[in-house]
């Protein structure tokens, strides 16, 4: 009855699950390498598809307006539709298929216990338990996936001159950066970039650091930040 009165939330936590399964066997090619490949590309349609339904659910009614499109770029969903569209069709790359898992492994976590709470308060005691280890880990996942948000910009750079990714792809992968850097419901994008400056500035400042290197870190350091976006 829970399932069926909530029947958006059931199909996007059945598509989420559907997510992680694909993600674990590229992950880990139980079933050979080229199996892999096609698992990848499922795990992006399947989180293309709960991007959607999810975006469908924040805004459901659908413009075709320039206000419409501003709004639904402020949504989280919206960027892993384009996220999803970025890669779904490019050489697989590892680092790309993280965020895509542990978001979707969060979220139907989450609507897990909803379900086991639905059945009854003391049921499958070590699933809730294991639910509750990844609940209390999630700040530290949501870290983890924000800087494989940040490196895969030069790695996108990487696969253009290694002949496996295509010329456009580090420009939109640009913008879909901008777009989680901007986040208003997800901060840990803007959190990393101001970690990774301060951590980058102390290592740069001691003496024993080269000059070369010193200004060619602060250079990049002012290159970057003249490309952030403002945030209101």
């Amino acid at each position: 009855q829970f399932l069926m009165a909530n029947k958006l939330d059931t199909a996007m936590w059945i598509s989420r699950l559907f997510t992680v399964y694909c993600s674990a066997l590229f992950v880990l090619p139980l079933l050979g390498l080229h199996e892999a490949a096609s698992f990848y590309q499922r795990a992006l349609l399947a989180n293309a598809l709960t991007s959607a339904l999810r975006l469908h659910q924040r805004l459901p009614h659908f413009q075709l307006s320039r206000a419409f499109l501003a709004q639904a770029l402020l949504e989280d969903s919206c960027h892993y539709l384009l996220y999803s569209l970025i890669f779904v069709n490019s050489y697989p790359v590892t680092m790309s298929i993280f965020p895509v898992l542990l978001f979707s492994l969060l979220h139907a976590a989450t609507y897990t216990k909803k379900v086991l709470d639905a059945r009854s308060s003391n049921s499958l005691p070590f699933l809730r338990n294991l639910l509750e280890k990844l609940n209390a880990n999630q700040q530290n996942i949501l870290k983890f996936i924000a800087c494989n948000e940040i490196f895969l910009m030069p790695a996108t750079v990487f696969m253009l001159f290694s002949g496996q990714g295509s010329l456009l792809q580090p420009f939109i992968y640009y913008r879909f950066l901008t777009l989680r850097y901007s986040s208003r419901r997800n901060p840990y994008c803007r959190t990393l970039f101001t970690e990774l400056r301060i951590v980058v500035e102390h290592l740069i400042m001691k003496p024993s650091c080269p000059p070369f290197l010193r200004r060619l870190c602060l250079s990049s350091i002012s290159f970057i930040s003249r490309l952030a976006p403002t945030v209101a």
